[in-house]
């Protein structure tokens, strides 16, 4: 099957992003966006000379790192009773990570390396100031700043999954291939327990290499719905929160950055903190109570607060009305004090 290939967008400067491309949450590549960093111009020298590049900012913190066994082919997933991962996790350091990936290029059978989100500023000092873009934000004052993080490899698969931020992708050595489903899509991608996870979110049990449609049939509908893009260096890609996305990184030394955001303000929680709070106390209910409470939730939750509190006077409408700060403190004790009786 074809997949359907992302928008592009040419001539976006890194401090130029239009605000209306990341209002409107649709997936989009900018061409060459951050291509005048000075990341990218030493990965185009060679791969040396971008590892030389990174080691210059590193301050010798450890980091986590996995080693995926080479029979993996660099996939990142669970052994075969989904309680275990397949791959090791260990403290390591970022320059010797980075020795042991181009150590590996020419070595088909050896272990390949990774490390994921790891903040820029906590390790790299510096890297920020000549590699950077801007943000076009609609940020609550209580938002906090975006995250700035890197990721370093071989030839390695993050395997489909969603964040709830969203998200600027900036691909900076190395080449990779996002394939993205919109969050409508979930039920097609078979996503697997909740825990453990590689990457801390939950993951699609398909192999997308090759799929098994007898096992997972409804994966042809997700693909019909898929997007697909392979980022060079230079390139980055917008991906909004909720968005499904699997990334396999095809050059044996890959490198990128990427913003994570949300304007909504801090003192409010995950929204995993919800499902697991809807799990205990509708899921197993019965099919008739289920139905009721899904259209509950679409009046107090999913239609906004002022769809739900408009008729209703000031002073009566508590937890109904947007959260501040404080309100938020008081849902949050009010919710403890119930989940201890």
């Amino acid at each position: 099957m074809t997949l359907k290939q992302l928008k592009v967008l040419h001539g976006i400067k890194p401090n130029e992003i239009p605000r209306e491309l990341i209002n409107y949450a649709e997936p989009v590549v900018f061409k060459q966006l951050v291509g005048n960093w000075p990341m990218v111009y030493a990965g185009q020298t060679s791969n040396q000379a971008s590892v030389d590049y990174l080691k210059s900012f590193y301050n010798g913190n450890s980091t986590i790192v996995c080693k995926i066994p080479s029979e993996n082919n660099g996939r990142m997933f669970y052994k075969e009773n989904c309680t275990q991962l397949d791959y090791e996790s260990f403290k390591g350091r970022i320059d010797e990570t980075l020795d042991a990936i181009l150590e590996g290029v020419n070595q088909p059978d050896s272990p390949a390396y990774y490390i994921a989100s790891n903040i820029i500023d906590s390790h790299l000092p510096g890297f920020n100031d000549a590699n950077n873009i801007l943000i076009p934000r609609n940020m609550h004052d209580d938002a906090v700043k975006e995250r700035v993080s890197i990721w370093i490899g071989g030839a390695t698969t993050a395997t489909c999954h969603f964040d709830a931020l969203d998200n600027i992708a900036c691909c900076v050595a190395g080449k990779r291939r996002f394939t993205l489903f919109p969050p409508n899509q979930i039920s097609n991608l078979y996503p697997g327990p909740l825990e453990p996870t590689p990457g801390g979110q939950v993951i699609s049990l398909v192999d997308f290499k090759n799929p098994d449609f007898e096992k997972f049939p409804q994966f042809h509908k997700a693909l019909s719905n898929a997007q697909l893009t392979e980022l060079e260096p230079g390139d980055a890609l917008y991906i909004p929160s909720m968005w499904w996305h699997h990334v396999e990184s095809l050059a044996p030394y890959n490198v990128l950055v990427n913003y994570w955001w949300e304007d909504s303000p801090s003192y409010l929680t995950s929204g995993m903190n919800a499902l697991y709070m809807a799990m205990l106390g509708i899921r197993d209910k019965s099919a008739h109570e289920r139905e009721g409470w899904k259209h509950i939730f679409n009046h107090y939750i999913f239609e906004g607060a002022e769809k739900a509190n408009s008729f209703i006077p000031l002073e009566a409408k508590g937890f109904l009305q947007a959260l501040d700060k404080i309100g938020a403190r008081k849902l949050r004790a009010f919710l403890i004090n119930k989940l201890n009786r």
